[in-house]
């Protein structure tokens, strides 16, 4: 067996020895939904005195946030979960790498001896096996609710989590499919709800509607499930009744998934509205572009845990239609400058777009109020708080060093 990978550190704050050492283990090293969520809670145990190691899968952009906010990185082989493992080819690259791959883990684990390992999402459960295994305290925090998938799916999917002595669940939606699973986590397990970091001051939208095109914007994954091809098909329609629209997609593909993003190309192509779509791709910081907009979509098409970019969209302060299902109803219907549509109903979205519009001053005013309470609620203070909180819950024991830092904390946005 080869030896254990040693930890970039981080350059930023410092790491005392006596400090109690927390291990984050993530599927992947980019910066979206979950991965941004980990850097506050990379942030969360700093601050209440945790050295902190994250271990990756490769190296990415999430890499270099998680130095800067001081963890350190450590870049090794995981298994993560992935439709394709349901395949007969992936079903045996489970049965032969998973138990390696467990026992590397393990011997990491014994080199380190972290008082609490803290595996983010439940596709990489190995780390929860190998944490029992070395006999380290686990916290899994879920980000996942696939309620549409068979019983048995999900009943495999989170076997794991009996190991966790915490389960935290980043919304309601998410703890209540957890638990239809596997109902014997009901005790261990907690809703903490994401933390959402907004721009320093959120750009006012424009007062009037009278300079052509409406901007618009779709914000996430450029796949089937976020409703890409929905957005697509919301921007034929309305350019089809006479509405002078653009639509900027922010976001990019998953890797392997480049079939769609060519078959959505093709159908822009085909409609004959490709001098009126941007692909931005992937964007960090997301801000300007959201500045750049009037109104955003998220009309995802499959179950969410959460609603990230619905919450983007309210702290920008944009007007926001989102489908009414799952997490993305948890998330933004306690905002009134969301507007809710069915799932997968293109002219619906089309048509709370034109309605928006329509009732543009009052719409800019609700999306003015709604990001100073998007800030109140999803703020990044209360999240780490909580969050902080319930890994300390794992291990009572452990006692409550002074904070090690201030590094990462962040201002409530205000609009302007």
């Amino acid at each position: 067996m080869s030896a254990a990978p040693a930890p970039r550190r981080s350059p930023v704050g410092a790491h005392q020895p006596s400090a109690p050492l927390a291990l984050l283990a993530h599927p992947s090293a980019e910066l979206y939904g979950s991965d941004r969520v980990l850097l506050e809670s990379i942030s969360a145990l700093r601050e209440d005195g945790f050295r902190v190691v994250v271990v990756l899968p490769s190296d990415g952009p999430l890499t270099a946030a998680a130095l800067e906010r001081g963890a350190s990185v450590i870049v090794t082989p995981s298994l993560v979960l992935r439709k394709s493992l349901l395949r007969p080819r992936g079903l045996l690259r489970l049965l032969t790498a998973g138990p390696v791959l467990v026992l590397r883990h393990r011997a990491l684990l014994r080199r380190l001896r972290p008082e609490v390992v803290v595996v983010n999402t439940v596709t990489v459960p190995g780390w929860l096996i190998a944490s029992r295994l070395a006999s380290i305290p686990a916290v899994c925090h879920v980000h996942e609710a696939e309620r549409s998938a068979s019983s048995l799916v999900r009943r495999g999917l989170n076997a794991p989590l009996v190991l966790a002595r915490r389960v935290i669940a980043n919304s309601v939606f998410s703890r209540d499919t957890l638990l239809d699973a596997t109902p014997r986590l009901a005790a261990r397990s907690v809703v903490v709800y994401n933390g959402v970091e907004g721009p320093r001051t959120a750009t006012a939208p424009r007062s009037a509607l009278d300079t052509a095109p409406l901007r618009l914007a779709f914000l996430g994954r450029i796949s089937e499930r976020k409703g890409a091809a929905v957005a697509v098909e919301s921007l034929i329609e309305l350019r089809r009744h006479g509405v002078d629209a653009r639509l900027t997609l922010i976001g990019d593909v998953f890797p392997g998934y480049e079939w769609f993003r060519d078959r959505l190309r093709q159908r822009i192509a085909e409609s004959g509205v490709g001098d009126h779509v941007v692909e931005a791709g992937f964007v960090d910081p997301v801000w300007p572009l959201l500045d750049d907009a009037d109104i955003v979509l998220i009309p995802s098409v499959a179950d969410e845990p959460f609603g990230n970019t619905a919450v983007e969209a309210v702290l920008a302060a944009r007007p926001t239609v989102v489908s009414d299902t799952s997490g993305l109803r948890e998330a933004g219907a306690v905002f009134d400058s969301v507007v809710s549509v069915p799932p997968g109903d293109a002219r619906a979205l089309a048509e709370a777009v034109v309605r928006i519009v329509e009732d543009w001053p009052a719409a800019r005013e609700r999306a003015r109020r709604s990001a100073v309470d998007a800030a109140e609620r999803y703020g990044v203070p209360r999240y780490r708080e909580r969050f902080a909180a319930e890994v300390r819950a794992a291990v009572p024991d452990l006692a409550h060093p002074r904070a090690a830092s201030d590094h990462g904390r962040n201002a409530s946005p205000t609009t302007t």
